[in-house]
Order: structure tokens, then sequence, then C-alpha cells
């Protein structure tokens, strides 16, 4: 068993990193966290879906307002919280923000569309996913940068995390309570109404599905309409042909979450004695599943590092696999959708400005960046 340092991974372009750890550790032990880190997609996938021995019960984490959401439990109680999250929260349901998706993404490019240049995080791909969970949740407008905010230093790795989710916590108590008296046609008076088998959600689970649809629901819709426009611009006519075959954008927001995955890696705690990559693991040892380097296997799919706007099949695990599969999928790559096939229809000769140097987010678990400015023809 290997236990010396890793390469160093680069924030900005970890897939070397991924590849090398997958020819030569790719089950590999960090004995300072008791941490395991796996690469390859059989191992990934298998930590993901197989929560007899990998549990979403993070060690440590009750104190937390995910502690107690869909993220971090398992069955049977995990299957009760989805049947009962899944009432509020249907394919319909999803289908049906679609024409003020479409209206947020028109006025937030009627900003901009003049100037011939934007920045497609800060004016569109962030203020839009906040926007239309806020609306969901019943959240005043004048709130939601705060949202924004306490998302970051969730995801980020600058300790502020805990209380983050203690304030977002202690601002949907009240949330919560607001609409016990007073319920409106919100997500949150839906969850509050919905049941099963005569239960309804308990405080805490509510708490933790409010912060855990914000957290995700915002980061990862954000990374992947950024790093969509990204891939889009470093490969060589990628823009054109999707302009003159819009039926490509579907397979092509899948190749995104392929080759850019919003998300990178997801924790699991090992639950019973196992192995993985023929390595033991023992009980209370933590892994760390890096879901951008299975995407990224070449024993899966080939030609790996090549972006392709028509690969098919594409058996990409950025939303998870098994029974956590992201619960808001259909919501993030409706979301996208709508974002680049109005970008593709209404800015022309849309280019990432070259001498613009890209930032990486704070986070090994949301992969993106935090500013990208483009420039375009304008209207």
């Amino acid at each position: 068993m290997s236990t010396s340092a890793p390469p160093r991974r680069d924030p900005l372009n970890p897939f070397p990193w991924y590849r090398l750890m997958r020819a030569q550790a790719p089950v590999f032990f960090e004995p300072d966290g008791q941490l395991w880190h796996a690469f390859r997609y059989a191992d990934v996938q298998r930590v993901l879906s197989e929560h007899a021995d990998f549990s979403s019960q993070f060690a440590g984490g009750d104190d937390t307002a995910l502690s107690s959401s869909l993220i971090a439990t398992d069955p049977p109680r995990h299957r009760q919280l989805r049947a009962l999250v899944s009432q509020a929260f249907t394919p319909r349901a999803v289908d049906d923000l679609a024409p003020r998706i479409a209206a947020i993404t028109d006025a937030l490019l009627d900003q901009v569309a003049g100037s011939g240049r934007m920045d497609v995080v800060q004016d569109l791909a962030y203020p839009l996913p906040v926007i239309v969970i806020a609306e969901l949740l019943g959240v005043p407008a004048d709130e939601r940068d705060q949202f924004k905010t306490w998302s970051d230093a969730i995801t980020s790795t600058t300790g502020e995390g805990p209380r983050a989710q203690q304030a977002m916590a202690s601002y949907f108590a009240k949330l919560i309570e607001e609409r016990r008296r007073r319920p409106r046609q919100d997500l949150v008076s839906a969850l509050m109404a919905a049941q099963i088998e005569g239960e309804h959600l308990s405080v805490p689970e509510l708490l933790g599905f409010c912060v855990l649809l914000l957290v995700a629901g915002n980061e990862t819709t954000t990374n992947l309409i950024a790093n969509a426009v990204l891939c889009f611009d470093e490969s060589t006519g990628e823009f054109d042909q999707l302009r003159h075959d819009p039926q490509l954008l579907p397979t092509a927001i899948e190749e995104v979450l392929r080759f850019r995955s919003p998300v990178q890696s997801m924790f699991r705690v090992v639950a019973r004695p196992t192995t993985l990559g023929g390595q033991s693991l023992q009980p209370g040892q933590s892994v760390l599943a890096w879901i951008g380097s299975a995407n990224r296997d070449e024993q899966v799919f080939p030609d790996v590092d090549r972006f392709d706007v028509r690969r098919n099949p594409n058996k990409h695990l950025a939303f998870g696999n098994g029974i956590h599969f992201c619960l808001g999928a259909p919501l993030a790559r409706l979301e996208a959708r709508i974002a680049l096939a109005t970008i593709l229809r209404r800015l022309p000769q849309l280019h990432r400005v070259p001498e613009s140097d890209l930032e990486p987010q704070d986070s090994f678990i949301v992969f993106g960046v935090k500013s990208l400015p483009v420039s375009f023809d304008p209207a």
C-alpha cells in the first residue's frame, strides 16, 4: 500500500494528475487523514452506489444542517426522505419552470447584450440558478446574494463551511416557521405538507433539504454553464456547430458533465471491512471518490481527452450513481440547456477574452472558475 505523498493537483487542470493516479495508485491511502482516494471508474462507481460498504453518513457531521439531508443518509431513511421530497420535486414540476428560466435568462442577457462583453459567471451562470432556487423556496429577491456567499463558503477549502451551514440553517428555520403559520405556493410549504405513510419531514430534515438544494443547485448549475462555455470556446468550431444544429445541445451538455464535471469528488465513510482496488479498507476510514477522474477513465471512454459533442453513449458519473443520483439533475440540465441555447441565439461570435486569467474555485469538490470574461457581437 503506497502512503507517499501524491503529486500536486492543478485545480485548473487536474486531469493529468488523475491520469497518473489511475495508472500508478488507483486506490491511494493518505494516512494523515485516514483518507482513501479512488480514481478509476469502476471503483468510484462502487463507492458511490454500494451504501452497505460505503456510508453517506458523515463522521463527525451530526451538528450541521447537511447531516440531516438526503446526501448524508443511508437506507432505509434515505428512501423515505427521497420519496417525501420527490412529491414536491417531480419532473413535471421541473418542466413547468422552463418558461420562467427562459425569462430570467433573457432578462440577465438584456443587461449585457448591447455592450459586446460580459462575465459568463457573474452576469449569467451565478445569478440564474440562485434566482430560480430562491423563487422555488420563496426567498425574497434582496436576500439572494447572501445565499451565494453561504454556498461558496460551504464548498470551499477556507474552513468557513460549518459556520455558513449554521447561518443558512438559522435563516431557513425562521422561514419554515413563517410557512408553518402562513403557507404559500412555494417549495418549502409543499415539503412541509408532503407525507408518506402518514409521516412528514422533521424540521432538521427540512433544513437539510433547503441547504442542500441551495448549495447543490447553485454550485452545480453555475459551474456547468460556465464550464460549457469554456469547453465550447476551446474546441474549434463547436459554437458554430451548435448554432447550426441546436439538437446537439443535450448531448453536448452531457459531454460537458463528463469532460469538466461540476462536481469532481464525493466523500463516503467505510461502513464495514471491505476491499477496493485490491486494498483493505477499515470501518471509520473516509473515502474520496474522484468523479472527475472516473469520467476520464480510458477503460470506459474512448479518446477521453477529446471534447466530443456527439459522444454517445456517455455513462458519466457527474450526478453520482445509485440511490444517491442527484435529485436536482433534471433542473440543472434544464437550466443549462435554456441558458446555453439563449447564448447561442443571442450572442453571436462569442469568445473568451484572450487576455483574461482563469482563477479556480476554492474547492476540491466543485470545479469551475470564478470569472469568465467573453466578448461577442453586440445586439
